[in-house]
């Protein structure tokens, strides 16, 4: 008599890293950001003499306060906090090299965003986010802080969860890679529609990055280095 023997599970090439409701209250958190960052920036745009340093204090603390509602939500499902971000550093050399992949990734996404920014006629010079630029030393400080909580909290939020979510609900890689950028550039409507476009590109080449290497820690270095050098250099 033969006997069969029961067909193994396949497991899921693009597995959740949390839970769907989760991702649903994440998605109308950062909706609600943006409409309360929106209503900020132009208070400040407004003012002769803006508080800059109000604004990045304010923008930090809701930056963090996402970062751990995904940290939460991602452990609540039963998933290590590393399917997100990638796997932890073993040695200096991969630390090395996650910062030589940043660098590269950098200088081919500066000429990217330079040729787009041209061809949707967004302002070269920045004119439309020069009020919330730092001015002295004292914002210059907390600027860079702004950029490093950004380069952490945003890639951990957009393309460690975001799209890792899409990307399973699709069962498409590009199509998650999309949706997030989407997410990421409609997240930077304070900045006008043309820049949200330039955002959204912006972020889909830091999802084909992470993709690509299976961790957002190099997107975390390029993104805090982008914003960091537009604040000294905008300003």
């Amino acid at each position: 008599m033969e006997t069969s023997v029961p067909a193994q599970p396949t497991p899921d090439r693009y597995p959740r890293v949390a839970s769907p409701l989760h991702t649903i209250l994440i998605l109308a958190g950062l909706a609600a950001w943006t409409l309360g960052a929106k209503i900020l920036a132009g208070h400040m745009r407004a003012a002769a003499n803006p508080n800059r340093v109000r604004g990045y204090l304010v923008t930090i603390c809701m930056e963090w306060f996402f970062f751990l509602l995904v940290l939460m939500g991602v452990r609540l499902n039963g998933t290590s906090v590393f399917a997100v971000i990638g796997d932890r550093w073993q040695s200096a050399r991969q630390v090395l090299r996650d910062i030589a992949i940043a660098a590269a990734f950098w200088v081919v996404a500066s000429g990217l965003l330079w040729v787009f920014g041209r061809l949707l006629r967004v302002d070269q010079q920045g004119h439309n986010v020069q009020f919330m630029l730092p001015h002295g030393a004292a914002e210059m400080t907390l600027w860079i802080a702004l950029s490093i909580t950004a380069g952490i909290c945003e890639e951990t939020i957009f393309r460690g969860y975001l799209q890792r979510q899409f990307t399973a609900l699709t069962k498409n890689a590009p199509a998650g890679i999309l949706l997030s950028a989407a997410a990421f550039g409609a997240a930077h409507a304070y900045q006008g529609f043309r820049m949200v476009v330039l955002i959204a590109l912006f972020g889909a080449m830091f999802g084909i990055l992470a993709y690509w290497r299976g961790s957002v820690r190099p997107g975390m270095i390029a993104h805090a280095w982008q914003d960091s050098l537009g604040g000294i250099f905008g300003g």
